[in-house]
């Protein structure tokens, strides 16, 4: 069970179009996911589950900045949420990382992302595998360490799967 931390919460509910509603919709179901708007308060990063994982998992054992990730186990996506306006400075990074960079999509002002709700179980559809603590802080950071983490990541499981299709051929 995950559980978002008190100002997390504050600042995901401050972060909907109604607060109010996204408030009194947590309340009566803390496991319900909520609709959010990106950009103005965050960004968000959506990849792949397999690279995501990889990516996510990397990126905690070795102390990188990291902020709030989650999970939607259905559709195999996983979402890190970036700063407001750090798309140059991922894609910066990105590109100088890797020159076929893992398939992503960088959503920002205009889009809208579904959350878990404050209380997530893990057989719900929607997780936070690492929930918010708090409003992100402007750090560029957090940025360069997904952009360096997601081609890294992608760059091992490719090398990965090759390594099973000659493991294969060799037999």
């Amino acid at each position: 069970m995950q559980r978002v931390a008190r100002r997390g919460v504050q600042w995901l509910t401050l972060a909907a179009e109604d607060p109010e509603d996204c408030r009194l919709a947590w309340h009566n179901d803390p496991r319900s996911p909520y609709l959010l708007p990106v950009g103005r308060d965050f960004d968000l990063v959506a990849t792949d589950q397999k690279v995501g994982m990889e990516a996510f998992d990397q990126m905690r054992r070795r102390g990188m900045p990291l902020g709030p990730v989650m999970v939607d186990w259905a559709a195999r996506k996983m979402g890190f949420f970036l700063p407001p306006r750090s798309r140059d400075q991922f894609a910066g990074t990105l590109m100088r990382e890797t020159q076929s960079p893992p398939e992503h999509r960088y959503l920002t002002t205009g889009s809208f992302v579904v959350v878990p709700g404050p209380l997530t179980l893990s057989h719900d559809r929607y997780e936070w595998l690492n929930p918010p603590a708090h409003e992100l802080n402007s750090s560029p950071h957090q940025s360069m360490a997904l952009a360096v983490m997601l081609a890294a990541s992608a760059t091992f499981i490719e090398c990965a799967e090759r390594y099973g299709e000659v493991a294969a051929d060799v037999r």
